[in-house]
Order: structure tokens, then sequence, then C-alpha cells
């Protein structure tokens, strides 16, 4: 800085108030004092007993981090005579964090003496004692090791003092001015260290946030009357309902004890023992109806911090009650329901990924974790259950009723059936859109993958963690896909929470938003769910799971090796009927609804065994030579798959597929029909690069539907569309247009191609990349607005210029992402689809973003 530039800062601070006394009219804002100072305000303005406090404001305290020190002889003056005082943060959002607090600043040894006349030498010992420790360790940055084992003795006492006084080489300071303006500068310092910084953007601060300071007196909890210090809420903190929790322990300070006292007693009467509710009757009424106008007039559910001093009641500080998710959706709807708050404030309050954690089984956080690997959480839930180690393992536990969680180095579509099985997923690799990722999310099966510290060997059928620990097929784990994290043992769990306050919370959603939210099913029983979360129809059904059950693989294995399109034919009709039959359940279920159906898209290799064990099991199946079955299956492998025959290409090159799902799909519409269960079916071409390719797909799907109508004496109506999956098909989405009612944007394939990333493989490096800033996040987790969203733009507006009723959507697993939504709102698009179990999320996101784009600068200004 030049020196003119200098002086002119300098102007500026001393006309900028270095401190604020809390007053109610006072000059207090979250913006420049942080929300605690703005609370405590609050707090005065209803005349609740709140000792004298000063609030610093955050560009004094960023002028103390650069050196310059206030005036703190000003600011304990109004304390009194040998002031004793604490210094709490006060940023701008409670959950950026910030230094700890520092109590008992202006602690002496004049101090000391008339503690002791007053209260005894002992709580007087032990309170010196308490502040030097404090100091010396986070003010002068002494070791605390120093200081450890001293039981508050008056020799523990002078022992710490000496100590003290050899490390720094001078006294212990006696002047509270002196020791008040060195905790603020070790305050000030801490907020702008590195760590700090590194630590508050991770919670979503902006790099120069800035850090206020509360000054304020101290009440230290004893007398000989009733005295103490304690916590009070009005809700549990895990469910959410009304109850009083909390803690007071007499002749305390901050929740420790100073003297000898009977410690810790119950707030409520309690036949096990003294309560505060009989021994302090009217603290205990005045601390309720404290609680009742902060909820009213705060609009929220507070925890209040107090003090007894003698029977006088002090309200120290009120924070809002940590909460669960599932306790966060019950308050917020109670609140509304008293009529606190409005329903959209109450939607506005719950965090969307929160209500993941509803919808499924959760690890109690009251529980200790011995966690012995960490990956991606994948997909949300916790299980527990004994190691197997393949999908056989799998089936054959839950034969026996016996909960298990598959691990695999990573899984492929034959794991299917071993999914359905197991509890819990676990793998060495993969990332958000990995197979078992996305097959865990539709199944709601709780999944971790990428915990690339673990040592999956199928050799010696163990898994070895990174401490050490070795684990075995038939130990029993838990899966906590929440965190993304792997417990050893059976952790106690929560139970999901789908009771009347969540269905309230999402039926005011449904009032709010402004797109529409669509399920991804493959299956009758994927069905059901999306239907049970209120999802607006099916937006991606994936036919291909339905081939991985039972007998079907079988008969689909016999197609692929048939040599003829005669002898394919006849497997495929074996097919037909089991297609059909899916469709029927399908439409029944999901009758009134649309259903959007993708032709066959993987590649087929994905459908042959491997392994030597199971390239012998297809060859007895199929009564072949061993050898012919492993050349057949060599032949169809393909060095890049997901960019090989898969897809249209199989649409164009085996027709046969797509006409076969065609005629299930129409042949189950007319069933459902008959039996009163309307559903116009959607369906979706997969992988399409080039508008011919659309066309010849087309001439097809519209053949056999002629033949059906005819053959069956009976009318439907059907929509054809196509997945826009490569970067050339969102550039040609004009000409695809003029084919297709709907173009459904596939953002996992078009992120992967995009990026030229291989979404199974990318997990390996991803955290690398974005911790370098190479990515912003994830691309596979949060949608790429930049690169994979401009296509999605150009897609959008080229469809729509060749075709103004062209429905536009989103089915990848960004789909409920609330960043995606905002761009899909943004964009003018339809609906976007997504898991089953994350249907909810989407839909409490998108009510709040048509909230948010509704509000103006008066709704939307700070509490009162």
């Amino acid at each position: 800085m030049l020196p003119e530039e200098q002086g002119d800062a300098a102007v500026q601070r001393s006309e900028r108030p270095e401190f604020t006394e809390i007053t109610p009219t006072a000059p207090v804002a979250v913006a420049s004092h942080g929300w605690r100072a703005k609370c405590l305000q609050r707090l005065v303005r209803l005349d609740l007993p709140v000792p004298r406090t000063v609030a610093i404001p955050a560009a004094t305290v960023r002028a103390i981090a650069g050196g310059h020190l206030p005036d703190t002889g000003a600011i304990l003056a109004g304390f009194g005579a040998g002031p004793l005082v604490s210094v709490r943060p006060s940023s701008e959002n409670p959950d950026w964090g910030g230094p700890g607090t520092m109590l008992n600043i202006g602690m002496n040894d004049e101090r000391h003496a008339a503690l002791a006349a007053e209260h005894g030498a002992t709580v007087a010992d032990a309170l010196y004692l308490r502040f030097i420790r404090a100091y010396a360790t986070h003010v002068a940055r002494l070791d605390p090791d120093m200081f450890d084992g001293a039981d508050g003795s008056a020799e523990a006492l002078r022992a710490a003092l000496r100590a003290y006084a050899q490390e720094t080489e001078e006294p212990f300071p006696q002047d509270p001015a002196r020791q008040l303006a060195e905790v603020l500068r070790s305050m000030a310092r801490a907020w702008e260290g590195t760590s700090a910084r590194l630590l508050r953007q991770a919670k979503g601060a902006p790099a120069e946030a800035g850090l206020g300071l509360v000054v304020q007196d101290m009440v230290l909890g004893l007398g000989r009357g009733e005295s103490g210090s304690g916590v009070i809420q009005f809700v549990d903190p895990v469910s959410g309902q009304a109850q009083i929790t909390g803690r007071y322990m007499r002749q305390a300070q901050g929740g420790d004890p100073i003297a000898q006292s009977e410690g810790e007693i119950y707030l409520t009467r309690d036949p096990r023992g003294p309560s505060l509710e009989e021994i302090c009757p009217d603290a205990f009424a005045d601390l309720l109806r404290y609680g009742e106008a902060c909820r009213r007039r705060l609009r929220e559910e507070m925890q209040i911090e107090f003090t007894l001093a003698n029977g006088r009641l002090c309200v120290l500080d009120a924070v809002k009650v940590a909460r669960s998710s599932r306790a966060s959706v019950r308050i917020a709807v109670t609140l509304a329901e008293d009529e606190v708050i409005s329903r959209s404030d109450a939607l506005l309050r719950v965090e969307p990924r929160a209500l993941s954690e509803l919808l499924h089984r959760q690890v109690d956080p009251r529980r200790p974790r011995d966690i012995f690997a960490r990956g991606i959480a994948a997909s949300p839930g916790a299980a527990k259950g004994r190691i197997v180690f393949s999908s056989d393992a799998a089936q054959a536990s839950a034969a026996r009723g016996e909960p298990c969680i598959l691990v695999r180095r990573e899984t492929a579509p034959e794991d299917i059936r071993g999914m359905h099985a197991a509890a819990g997923v676990l793998t060495e690799r993969g990332g958000m859109t990995s197979h078992a990722a996305v097959i865990g999310r539709g199944l709601g099966l709780p999944c971790v993958v990428g915990a690339s510290e673990l040592r999956f060997d199928p050799r010696e059928r163990l898994l070895r963690a990174r401490d050490g620990r070795v684990f075995r097929e038939g130990d029993v784990i838990t899966v906590d896909g929440t965190r993304g994290e792997a417990l050893v043992g059976a952790v106690d769990m929560l139970e999901p929470a789908l009771d009347d306050t969540f269905r309230t919370l999402l039926s005011w959603a449904d009032a709010e938003r402004d797109i529409g939210i669509r399920a991804n099913a493959d299956s009758p029983s994927d069905a059901r769910i999306a239907r049970d979360f209120l999802a607006e129809g099916i937006g991606l059904c994936r036919t291909e799971h339905m081939f991985f059950q039972g007998d079907r693989l079988t008969v689909m294995r016999e197609m692929i090796f048939a040599d003829t399109a005669e002898d394919r034919a006849a497997a495929l009709a074996r097919l037909l009927p089991m297609q059909r039959a899916d469709f029927t359940h399908l439409f029944e279920i999901m009758h009134g609804l649309p259903v959007c159906i993708r032709l066959f898209d993987p590649p087929l290799h994905e459908f042959l065994p491997h392994s030597r064990d199971g390239l012998r099991e297809l060859a007895e199946a199929l009564d072949k030579p061993l050898s012919d079955v492993t050349r057949r299956v060599e032949a169809l492998s393909e060095f890049n798959p997901m960019l090989g025959m898969r897809g249209v290409r199989l649409g164009i090159t085996l027709p046969e597929i797509y006409e076969m799902q065609a005629r299930a799909i129409f042949e189950a519409a007319i069933e459902a029909a008959r039996h009163g269960r309307v559903v116009v079916p959607e369906i979706m071409i997969p992988l399409v690069s080039a508008v011919r390719e659309v066309e010849l797909v087309k001439a097809r799907i519209e053949a056999v539907a002629a033949a059906v109508r005819t053959r069956m004496g009976a009318d439907f109506s059907y929509r054809l569309g196509v997945m826009v999956e490569t970067p050339r098909a969102a550039l040609r989405a004009g000409d695809i247009a003029h084919h297709a009612a709907f173009l459904s944007f596939g953002t996992n394939d078009l992120t992967q191609m995009t990026y030229g990333l291989s979404r199974d493989d990318a997990g390996r490096f991803m955290s690398a990349y974005v911790q370098s800033g190479v990515f912003p996040e994830d691309p596979f987790h949060t949608l790429d607005v930049d690169g994979v969203g401009e296509l999605l733009l150009i897609g959008a507006s080229r469809g729509r210029r060749a075709r103004a009723d062209l429905t536009l959507a989103v089915c990848g697993e960004h789909g409920a992402n609330p960043e995606s939504i905002a761009f899909c709102r943004a964009a003018g698009f339809n609906y976007v689809s997504c898991s089953p179990f994350r249907v909810p999320v989407a839909r409490l996101a998108a009510a709040q973003l048509a909230i948010v784009s509704r509000m103006t600068p008066e709704n939307s200004a700070e509490l009162p």
C-alpha cells in the first residue's frame, strides 16, 4: 500500500466505530458484526436479561489482524472496576465456525484475591488457573502439556504462573486491557490463518469472509444461593419432537464445575434426582418463557445458554438448535403449522439433499463409529451385514435370510442380481456415475464406491484396510452411504422417517415448483417407489436391466450366440412375453402418467461371462463346445465398448431386438388399456449421433405399430423421442427434432464424451483435479454448465426452433441436483428425471428455486 493510501485507510478507520455496545437501537447488522452480535441484540430487544455486551465489527477485527489494536481500555470502561469478560466469535454465518470462546479475561492477582475473599480460595484458584491455561495455550502459544495434570490447588496455580514466566521470559500479564488486546489479536489472526481460511471456504464461506467479535460481561455461576450454568432447548435434536433437553451444573462456568458441588442435575422434574424446575421454579419458568419468545420472535428453535448467580438468571447467548435432517423437517413444518413462519420459509429451511437421509435407515449419530475405510457417498442410507465377495454369495445369503454387504473391486452388469440381494455395496473403485453408484441409487441401496484405501484380494477372499486390519468373508461390517464410510461391526440404526411431516413438506413443495419431476425406474418395484414419492411419470426405463433377471439371461445369451436372423428372432420370441409382462405391470402401476422406455442400449458382451467357470457353465447351457463359446465371447469383446457396438448401433445392425421391444411395448399398452390403465408410452432411441439413425429406427417402429394395431384390432398412441448422449446429437438437435417428439439429455454419457473421461475410472484422480482447481467440481456429480451445459443449451435451442412443441428433459444422474434443476428451469426444460429415491430431493429443490426466483429484496431481508 502506498503511503497516501495508508493515510486514507487510517482516516477511514478513525471514522468507523471500533466497537458498539449492544442495545436495542445500536447499529448492529449481520453483514458487519456477525450473526452472534445480531442475535444478542434481538435477545436484548426481547427484554431478556443479557449481560452487558460490546460488538466489534469485522472491519475492526481485520485491522487488529494487521496490527492496529483498538482502545481496549475504552472497551472495558463500561464493565466496571476489576472487570471479567469473555470474547466469542461472531462470523456472518454460524456454519463458518471461528476461533474458540475465551473466558475470564481480566483475571489477575488482584481479582484472584477478591474472589478468594468472596467465594473461597479453592474457587479463586480454579478460575485463575483455568484462565492461565487458556491464555498460555491460545494467546502465548505455549505447549499445553506444560499445564496438564494441574489439580486446581494453590500450588498448581503458582506452578502455572512460574511456567508461564519461564517460557515467555515475563510475568503473566496483569493489565485486563492488555489481556483483552492480546486475546483479540490472537483470535483475529487465527481467523485469517491459511488453515482456517481453507476450512471455512470448504463450508461455503467467501474467501474474504470477515469475523466479528463479541465482548461480554462474565457471570460466574457462583454464590451461596442457587448458582450454576447450563443450556436448554425445547426440541429433541434427533427427532425434532417437542422436548426439553439440555444440562445444568451447579456452581459451574460454561458447563464445567468450579467449586465442590452436587454437579449436574436434571432440568425438569425427574424421579432419579433433583431438578432445576424444583430447586429454582421461578428461573425455570422464565427459561420456558424466554424459549417461547425466541421461537416466536426469532422464528426458530433456539438453544439458550444461561447462568444463575445467587438465583439471578442471565441469558448469555442463544443459537439455533443443532439438528439432524429428520429434526430439520419436523421443526420447519411445525413452525409453519403454528404460523410462526410461512410455508415458503419452511421449504427454504430444509436442505434438499438432507431429505435423502429420511428415506433410508441411517447410522445413529449418537453412537461411536469405528471407521476402517472412506470413499464416495454414492447412494445414501446405511446397512449392516456379513461381507460377501460375489453375487452368488449375496443371493445365497439372502436365501438364508441373512443381510450381507456385497464387496467388489467394481461392479458390472452381471452383479445386478447380487446387488438386489445385498443390503449394501462397497467397492474399491468407481465414482458418482459408476455402475455401482447408479444402480445403488436406483435401488435405494446404501453404497460406498471409490474406497481406494482398501485392497480387495479376490483370490484370498479378504479385504485389507489401510490401517492393516483384515476382513474376511462372513465378517460383519456397516456401510454408511450417506457419509461414504465403512464401519467395523454392526452399528445401531435410525429407521426411515417418512412420516406425516415429511409428506406435508413435499405437498407444499409441489404447490410451489414449476418444473416436472420424473423418476428413472427399471422395474415394477422401482415404479412403485416412484409412484409413492409422487413422481410425475417415468423419465427413463432402462430395459436392459430386465434381461439380467432369472432365466432371461440364458435366453438373452442364446440370442447373442444365434448365427442367423431367424435364430435370433426365435430367441427374441421367447423374450417377448417376458418384456410384455414387465411393461404391462409397469403401465398398471403408472397409469395416467407418462412412461419413457429407452430401447436396448448396452454392448452385448455385458451379458456374457468372462471367468473360466462362467464360460464353462454357458457352454453347458448352450450345449456348445467350450472352445466355440470362448471364441465367440472374445469376438464380441471391444477395445472401448462404451463407444462401440451399443445403443442405436445395435438397433440398426440387429433390428430384431428393437422390433421385439416395440411390439412388447405396444401389446402391453393395449393390455393395460383393456383393464382401464391408460398410458401413452414414450419410446426413446439411445446413443444417437446422426439423423439417419433416427429415421431408420422410426420407420421400423412405425411398421411394428401398424402390424400390432392390425393384428390386435386395437388402437393406441405413443411418442417417439431421442436420448441425447453424444455431443453431435446435441449439435444436430434441429435435424433430429423433425423426427422426435422429445429430446431427453442423458448427462452421464454426454459428460463422459464431452470430457473424454471414463465415468467409472475418473474417481481415481478426480479429487486431485478438484483440489488443484482443474475442475471446480466433479463433473459427474455436478453438471458442468460451461461445457456440457452449453451443449444442452445449443441442443434445446436448435430443437425448439425446428419444433416448437418439442419436450425437453434431463434424465442423467444430475437430474436431482439443485444446481442442475436451476439450469434446466432457466433453459425452459419441461422436466428432470432422477432415481426414485431422489425424487423427493428434486421436488424440494425445484420448489426452493421457484420461491427464490419470486423473492424481492424486501421479503428476503434479514429476520427481525
